[in-house]
Order: structure tokens, then sequence, then C-alpha cells
């Protein structure tokens, strides 16, 4: 890392300044320049926590505009607790819709497991929040430096750096030198092909996904996930009174449904228990996502080479059975600041990040393969043991299922909240 300039300081006495321009200031200490590729959650996340700790960022990202593809996404406290140390916490838990009872179901409507907001907070150090992308973006956005963002902008890594010189981006505009970039590009990640060119992509898991927003029945009804034959539904609210859902299926890759993916959901779930059949004749065809569901089956040894780390899917992208991709992100996003501050060995803190996070990742990764081969059977009578079994341990214990999150859920940030009760801190 280049040395701190240091300002000359004259012998002259002071004299009055006569000229129009201000009174000589003292060159300002080196300020490290962070390029983060990708604007999505963990990307913004990470400029804010980059920032914070005192890093000058700049985010590149493709689109023109910040449109999250997706339709809610839940932050689990694991994800809270990161965002606490970017004064973000709070903002979010103001968010939760979620109150009284919910839990799992089959597919008939059968209860195989109870709980309620209350006892998943207290099992978990705090509730679960869902809310919709676009105002999770909206506020990560809000938080970085007004000139931090550059939309429109197609970004590659030229040179990953290494301890002796800086990393360069390639950009339409020329190139970016910087002293780390932040690959945060997703499953298709071009930062970590550069990085790892031999490493096997990402596989399909074997099941497609739905996500859409729609208006909330007339009735109420209680949050749930369903497990049926061969596919998921959960249908949960979101705090401006409409409610997201989603629905896996075992499907082969690369399918589209003719007639449009609304027939689709009908035809695989309409005979589902309520309120699936509502919401589903409720939807508005354009506000129904498909996207096939991979991961990272092979997990990269390391997130980092040169001066680059990788964070979100870029790095560890999984199946999305215990809702943790984008948790995981926001986890990535603080770790790595927490590592590479400014002032401090970057090489070794890169190193740090990855010694951190390559473990829990590569588990959790694990953990939700696990989840979707359970959540997924097509055999009805192994549907129906997998069943009898859930209910069984439900009954023995209602918070047994729930501490099989717990490990993910009860994560904390490496130290308190960066640069807090400073100037920085309230940027």
């Amino acid at each position: 890392m280049a040395q701190p300039h240091q300002a000359h300081r004259s012998r002259r006495p002071n004299r009055p300044n006569r000229s129009n321009q201000p009174p000589h200031q003292p060159h300002q200490p080196h300020q490290p320049h962070a390029v983060v590729i990708g604007g999505g959650i963990g990307g913004l996340t990470s400029a804010i926590a980059l920032h914070r700790s005192g890093w000058r960022v700049t985010v590149l990202e493709r689109a023109a505009t910040l449109e999250p593809v997706g339709s809610g996404i839940g932050l689990a406290p694991n994800s809270q607790r990161a965002l606490d140390v970017l004064g973000l916490g709070d903002r979010v838990r103001e968010l939760a819709a979620w109150e009284g009872d919910g839990g799992m179901r089959a597919q008939n409507g059968r209860w195989l497991v109870r709980t309620s907001a209350a006892a998943t907070a207290a099992e978990f150090g705090g509730a679960l929040v869902l809310v919709h992308r676009a105002t999770l973006v909206e506020l990560l956005v809000a938080s970085l430096p007004a000139d931090a963002l550059r939309t429109g902008v197609r970004a590659e890594l030229a040179d990953p750096g290494a301890a002796d010189r800086r990393a360069v981006v390639r950009t339409d505009d020329g190139d970016i030198e910087a002293d780390l970039v932040v690959g945060a590009d997703g499953i298709n990640s071009a930062v970590r092909s550069a990085l790892f060119p031999a490493h096997p992509q990402p596989t399909y898991t074997g099941f497609t996904a739905w996500r859409l927003i729609a208006p909330a029945p007339d009735r109420p009804f209680a949050p749930h996930e369903t497990w049926g034959h061969g596919g998921v539904w959960g249908t949960h609210p979101l705090k401006d009174g409409r409610i997201y859902a989603y629905a896996t299926a075992t499907v082969p890759a690369g399918g589209r449904s003719p007639d449009g993916e609304k027939a689709e959901l009908t035809r695989r779930f309409a005979d589902w228990h309520d309120p699936i059949p509502e919401i589903i004749a409720a939807a508005r065809p354009e506000d129904i996502l498909r996207n096939d569901v991979r991961h990272m089956s092979t997990p990269l040894v390391r997130y980092h080479r040169g001066r680059v780390a990788l964070i979100g899917d870029a790095a560890h992208a999984m199946a999305p059975t215990l809702a943790q991709g984008g948790n995981q992100a926001i986890e990535d996003a603080v770790v790595l600041a927490h590592h590479v501050a400014p002032g401090g060995d970057l090489a070794a803190g890169l190193a740090g990040y990855s010694a951190v996070r390559v473990p829990r990742t590569t588990a959790i990764v694990r953990q939700a393969a696990r989840a979707a081969r359970m959540n997924h059977l097509t055999s009805a009578p192994l549907i129906a043991v997998r069943n009898n079994l859930i209910a069984a341990a439900a009954r023995l214990g209602p918070n047994l299922i729930l501490r099989s999150f717990a490990s993910i859920a009860d994560w904390r940030p490496p130290q308190q909240p960066y640069a807090a009760g400073t100037e920085l801190a309230q940027r």
C-alpha cells in the first residue's frame, strides 16, 4: 500500500493571503480507492461498509438503472446484525410485517410445524424481516456517497493487481486503477472467471423457482411454507399490505411455459391448500419471475486473489432453501470491510477474509443443498415419511425445527459498528 504523502512544512513566516484562492491546505493523506463491480445488494452493502471504514468507493453497475431482479428477500437476524454495523439494522427491523402464527404445511394444508413470530425471534435472537428487494436497494443507495454509484457501465477485471501494483478495471470510458476490487457481479461472475478460470461454473440444482408480489387475499392467512410433491410454495406478508410468494418445482433446466408462467403455476399449484389458488389468480402475469436455480456445487478454496475479493453469489451461490443468499452477501460485505481497513496489510486482510468466510458459506451452501433434496421429494411414500417425521419432531418440541437454523441465524459481526461516534459515521 502507498504511504501517506507528507505535506512540506514551510519555514517562511505566515503572510496574509492576497489571492482569490483559499489559503493553502496541507495535502490530505492518500485515501485508498475501492472499485465494486456489481450494484446488487452485496455490492452496495460492501461499498457502504468500505466507505464507512475509510475507503473511497466507486460502484460500477452494468444496468442503466437499479431495478432489482427478484421480488422479496428475507433478512434473518444474522444479516440484520451486519446491517447494525452500518447503522441500518433498525431501519430494516421497522419493515417487519410478520405477527402472530405461521409455520410449515403439507400440500393438503395440514400443519406440520406451528410457530409464531415471537417464538422465532426468541430462538434466533431477532425477528425475520421480509422486504421487497427494491425497498432494500433504495435504503442502501441512500447510504452511499452521492458520487459513488455509476450505472450503465460495463466493467471487467483487466488485472487483479499485486502487492507492488494496483488492480485495473477496464470500462468503456477508460481504465480505473484501484487499491481494491470487489467482485459482486452475481452467479455468472466474470470477475470469478478471471480470477479462477479453471474452476467449475455453478450447476443446476434440479429445480426452478417462481417469485411474485401479489395483493393480499381477502381472508387473513398465517404465513407459511408448504412442502408438496416435488416442490415448495411460500406465502408471506409485506409491510405495505401486499404479499410475497415463491414456488419451486423439480423440472428440467431451461424450461419455459408456452402459455405463460401464471398458467404454469396454476397447473402445478392451484389444487394446493388455501390461500395459494387465490394468490395465483390475483397475480399479474408480468409480475411472475421464473429462474432456474443454480449453486456452487464445487466450492472455491478462497475468495480472493491479488487485490480482488469476491462476495455474494459470485463467491458462493446457493439454493434458496435456507433464504440465505442475500444474507450471506451482506455478511461478506461487513466482514470484508473489517479485514481490509485502510492502513493495514491488504494481502493479510484479504487472506483473513477468505479464512473466515469460506468455511461458513461453504457449509451453508451444502446445508441448503441438503434441504433442497428434502423438500423436493417426488416419491409419495417418502413424502409421507418426511412429513410424519417433521410433525413428530415438532410435537416433541416446537423449537427443534427452528434450532437447525440457529447456527446460521446466531452469527455476530466481527466488531462493533465502524467509526461509531465519529464524523465518518454521520455521512
